[in-house]
């Protein structure tokens, strides 16, 4: 508040000018007595006691007082207050409090300049003037001394004595803080406000404001021309503290002008409009800021420009852009590869967001999503029509229920994985085999029950007929992408999985000289299995039985061998068993070279957009080859450096390779465990499926090993390529560009995690782009976290923020940053219709 300093009325002293001057000064002390009691009340000096909300769930929780270092990279320590939650008091409030007390003792000392001003002309009028003051301070000093809060080196605590946040700033490079916007007020019980009920708020403030004022106004009749003085400076003043609002965000408050006192924070907010000439008419300031933020929550476009719209396409809540391009689908000139089933991006990345199912609700916590889903997650009841018999899945009420059945195990998967384990022991599941492709997976119960085995299974269906079996297994919390063996490479490098299986896939893998089964060869390691598992194997209709015969010559010429052959008495089902040679020696003997073998120059790992080849690859026999040695067993191979790196190759991050993967290792365990797990108030028991939109080696995903949580590493194709040491440490991802949508349905994932990687896709795509893809795979209540450098942190705030979704945490430190975001259900009312996705 400004306290100006008004000069003396001219002319001779007079008892009647003492009497004046008496009133004043008795008047101008009782305006700050109840400026600092209005004051103490709104915005607390010490802090603030926030009431316990352990019943609520973690989005709404805050980060408990950890290690200092918890969200450290490699060194240097991370402040508490960069935490950004609904039960924090604000960093801009806490960091306001040091300058409210400092503005209170300047208005004191002001006040008792004036009366020493005062003392020349009356002596007595001095004497009660000071017992007055003395006991007024005494009043306020009082409660400041002996509340139950207390401020040790500026770190503000609650009675249990957890800090809450440090009082100050936390600021990148840039100079800007990361404070929240609006500070919260003591009443506030931890739940976001919309921006309109802060309005209102406001208001209704102002207007308890404007009654004081009111009454103020008649005790100060006594000296209107003093009075017009004092108001002609504080008029100025509320100009200057609209501004200081606007700027709240750095929590900073600046001297406007030399003779001044401006209250900062929160303070201002109920300062404003203290002169007593407004009466009962408001002004066009004030109305014009109120219904400005009034707008603000209902408009889809904020104050940086981001303007988000609904996604108006065929598909609707299950669009997936390079998938459901129709336009260029109608284009193909053959779909007998199923061409139609693979990716087709549009020209330009769409911006809009996909909206949400009727009816969509948090979807069910693993495991016991594996058994059911909320059937308005993913209404479709096609497939059950059609594979209930199967006990694929079934229509229960408002649940879709999945038996754990099959076409080719009906009784259950465990008893089939189980048949597989006796029908051949070496396969050794989740000790040998760790990494497996299930091709044609239906939805998935074969993976999703082999995580009781320690298997890690990626499942690959095309978005066909059989409608939404991907969609299904991601919302049961199973690994699935949507792909088809096509006329294209898959995007896995060649030689990482440990086996491959196929359980009545749909696969013609005999056909064109076996050009499918030679895209299984690229990929399956030296010494993998085969896991066959089809009508031709143990049916003898005629069918059958010719693909019976071709499929064993086809073999038989890429020197797979048939090692066992069994059939299942429970299921009535049988399974063929190959084995993929571990050198170069029966390819050498081939009466014939076909299929051929691939050209020297003919990368295994390359596969992005590369066209299908019917060529084998040879078998790498270099010791320090990769593929030339079988991985060590789960779970030791998640730690240990794979055979091929070597000292005198220069690591992704500039060390000697096997340095560089060990340091990467320790690096994320430390992430992990001190920031992520115990340091971000995230509830990982609601947290299944995981992305790692840049993986490098892996090791975020191993240090989350240990969590009942899956995985998707994801290698950028302008990245260096590292995912076969991914695959090696037992892990599984896929390649992808980022500049393009990803393989999978809307709401697929809980957690995505970028690390620096969007720094990097400005150059080469929208950075809007990008997010609404994130948006469209992130389901509502997940979080995204971000680590970037500090310009595209800022950037990616501001269109979270634009979205709607929930700042949980955001931090920077020397030009590098942290970001954690939490997407909710908001979404845009103006749609904007994507022509190449309408039918």
């Amino acid at each position: 508040m400004a306290v100006g300093k008004y000069s003396r009325v001219d002319g001779k002293k007079s008892s009647n000018y003492c009497s004046t001057v008496t009133i004043v000064v008795f008047v101008a002390l009782c305006l700050v007595g109840v400026w600092m009691l209005t004051s103490s009340s709104v915005v607390p000096v010490q802090n603030v006691d926030l009431p316990s909300e352990d019943n609520k769930n973690e989005e709404k929780q805050q980060v408990a007082e950890k290690d200092s270092r918890q969200f450290e990279d490699s060194s240097g320590d991370l402040p508490e207050d960069a935490m950004k939650g609904d039960r924090d008091t604000g960093d801009s409030q806490d960091g306001s409090n040091s300058n409210i007390e400092d503005n209170q003792n300047l208005a004191e000392k002001t006040t008792e300049n004036t009366a020493e001003e005062n003392q020349e002309e009356e002596k007595s009028v001095e004497e009660s003037v000071n017992k007055k003051t003395e006991s007024e301070e005494q009043s306020k000093n009082e409660p400041d001394n002996d509340g139950d809060g207390k401020r040790e080196d500026g770190v503000s605590k609650t009675e249990d004595g957890d800090s809450n946040s440090e009082v100050g700033e936390s600021k990148n490079e840039g100079g800007e803080s990361n404070a929240s916007e609006e500070p919260k007020s003591e009443e506030s019980s931890g739940e976001k406000k919309s921006d309109s009920e802060e309005s209102e708020k406001k208001s209704e403030t102002e207007e308890s404001s404007g009654e004081t004022k009111q009454d103020d106004k008649v005790e100060g009749q006594a000296e209107q021309n003093v009075e017009q003085n004092q108001e002609s400076e504080q008029s100025s003043a509320v100009n200057k503290m609209d501004e200081q609002v606007k700027d709240q965000v750095s929590n900073e408050v600046k001297d406007q002008v030399s003779n001044e006192v401006f209250p900062a924070g929160a303070q201002s907010e109920i300062l404003k409009e203290t002169t007593t000439q407004n009466g009962e008419w408001s002004t066009q300031a004030m109305e014009s800021k109120n219904e400005k933020e009034a707008q603000k929550s209902s408009e889809s476009k904020d104050q940086n420009g981001y303007s988000w719209k609904l996604c108006n396409v065929t598909a609707g809540p299950d669009y997936i852009p390079c998938l459901d391009n129709l336009q260029a689908i109608k284009k193909l000139h053959s779909t007998k590869h199923y061409e139609h089933r693979e990716r087709h991006c549009p020209e330009e990345a769409p911006t809009c967001l996909v909206p949400l199912p009727e009816g969509y609700k948090q979807p069910i916590e693993w495991p016991t999503s594996r058994e059911k889903i909320w059937y308005y997650n993913v209404p479709h009841t096609k497939l059950a029509e059609i594979k209930g018999h199967q006990n694929w899945v079934k229509l229960t009420g408002e649940y879709l229920t999945f038996p754990g059945g099959g076409t080719q195990f009906k009784h259950g998967a465990l008893h089939y994985i189980d048949f597989i384990q006796e029908s051949l022991p070496d396969i050794a599941w989740g000790r040998r085999t760790r990494v497996i492709l299930d091709v044609g997976c239906g939805v998935a119960s074969f993976g999703g029950f082999l995580f009781e085995r320690d298997v890690l299974a990626m499942s690959l269906a095309p978005k066909d007929e059989h409608e939404a079996q991907v969609q299904f297994a991601l919302e049961r919390g199973i690994p699935a992408i949507s792909a088809v063996m096509g006329t294209k490479r898959l995007p896995f490098p060649g030689r990482v999985f440990d086996v491959v299986h196929c359980a009545r896939c749909r696969v013609p893998w005999h056909i064109e000289g076996g050009k499918l089964l030679l895209e299984l060869n690229r990929m399956l390691r030296p010494g993998g299995y085969f896991v066959w598992s089809a009508t031709p194997v143990y049916q003898k209709l005629p069918e059958d039985v010719e693909i019976w015969k071709a499929m064993t010559e086809l073999m038989k010429s890429m020197c797979w061998e048939l090692v066992v052959i069994k059939k299942d008495p429970v299921n009535g089902v049988g399974a063929a068993i190959y084995r993929k040679p571990i050198s170069n020696e029966c390819y050498e003997k081939r009466p014939q070279n076909e299929p051929p073998l691939c050209q020297e120059s003919d990368d295994p790992n390359a596969a992005w957009n590369v066209p299908l080849q019917a060529c084998m690859h040879k078998v790498p026999v270099d010791a320090l080859e990769c593929g030339s040695q079988w991985p060590e067993q789960w779970p030791v191979r998640a730690e240990k450096t794979p055979y091929w790196l070597q000292s005198s190759q220069v690591g992704v991050y500039g060390k000697a390779a096997p340095e560089d993967f060990t340091a990467d290792y320790e690096h994320w365990k430390h992430v992990v465990t001190k920031s992520y797990v115990n340091g971000m108030g995230i509830n990982w028991s609601s947290v299944r499926n995981v992305m790692d939109m840049n993986s490098v080696y892996g090791g975020f995903a191993a240090a989350l090993k240990d969590l009942k949580v899956w995985v998707m590493n994801v290698v950028p194709i302008d990245s260096p390529d590292t995912l076969p040491i991914i695959y090696e440490r037992g892990l599984f991802g896929i390649y992808h560009d980022w500049c393009e949508s990803f393989s999978t349905y809307p709401r697929s994932y809980d957690l995505l995690h970028a690390d620096h990687l969007l720094s990097k896709l400005k150059n080469r795509c929208k950075l809007t782009a990008v997010m609404a893809e994130v948006d469209r795979i992130l389901r509502p209540d997940g979080k995204l976290i971000v680590r970037d450098n500090v310009e595209t942190i800022g950037e990616l705030e501001n269109m979270a923020r634009s979205m709607q979704w929930e700042v949980r945490l955001t931090y920077s430190k020397e030009k590098e940053g942290l970001l954690c975001v939490q997407k909710t259900i908001w979404r845009p009312k103006e749609v904007e219709t994507i022509m190449s996705a309408i039918a």
